[in-house]
């Protein structure tokens, strides 16, 4: 059980996030907003891929303060979309899940703070439409018990690599790239070449895309016709010889 030194910072949208004494970075970029990050940088690029899609599963890496989650729920009322989610996602402070239940969450969250109180208390939550579960503990471990190829969106929102290297390797996004169904998409807010061929070298095809004014990189299995520019990794390593993925 991690025990997080974090202290409330409020961001540019109005919502409140978290900075880590233990990684020294803070949970979403305050100029940005937690909100806002979210939604541009995960949900909406995501499910505007998935639109026809009736159920996703979902593996969100890693909970943090839940924002990712809870944000999805949040999305999918206000756009009235009649979909059924699964979000599965592990996290290492079980004394952080805990405390959520009693966090500043933002005004859009009030229809679901019955939810968040559950997952706070009891580490899930499930009804007719929606399953949560947080795994407490290592994600590397955790990834390789889920299901092989069953997921249909991966957010990767880790903390940098600069101080969660392990959540970014290429034997990583090994382990990822197995969960992934050939439909699969994964988004991060990481655009760092060594990132971006640590993906591809597992097997990803890589892709940028701007939803607002910061790039991101979406990823996935099968190359596909996706929102964004395609990242032809190969020429990236032949411009770039000195660039080099990331290794356990």
């Amino acid at each position: 059980m991690q025990d997080n030194i974090n202290s409330i910072v409020k961001t540019k949208d109005g919502s409140n996030t978290l900075f880590s004494q233990k990684y020294n970075q803070h949970y979403h970029n305050p100029d940005d907003g937690a909100i806002n990050e979210t939604l541009s940088k995960h949900i909406i690029p995501t499910f505007q891929y998935h639109k026809a899609k009736d159920e996703l599963i979902i593996l969100d890496i890693c909970f943090g303060i839940g924002y990712n989650t809870f944000t999805t729920l949040y999305y999918v009322k206000k756009a009235n979309l009649n979909k059924k989610i699964t979000i599965y996602s592990p996290e290492l402070d079980a004394n952080l899940i805990s405390s959520l239940e009693t966090f500043n969450f933002p005004k859009e969250f009030e229809d679901i703070k019955h939810i968040i109180k559950e997952v706070a208390m009891n580490k899930k939550y499930e009804d007719e439409n929606i399953k949560i579960e947080v795994n407490i503990g290592d994600a590397r471990e955790y990834i390789k018990t889920l299901e092989q190829q069953s997921f249909d969106i991966i957010y990767q929102d880790a903390f940098s690599s600069d101080v969660n290297t392990e959540l970014w390797t290429k034997e990583y996004f090994d382990d990822i790239f197995k969960l992934c169904n050939k439909d699969c998409v994964m988004s991060t807010y990481s655009v760092a070449t060594p990132i971006r061929l640590s993906m591809n070298e597992a097997g990803f095809f890589i892709y940028e895309y701007r939803p607002e004014k910061r790039k991101i990189t979406l990823a996935t299995k099968e190359k596909k016709d996706i929102l964004g520019k395609f990242i032809n990794m190969d020429l990236k390593r032949e411009r770039n010889k000195q660039a080099k993925a990331i290794y356990d």
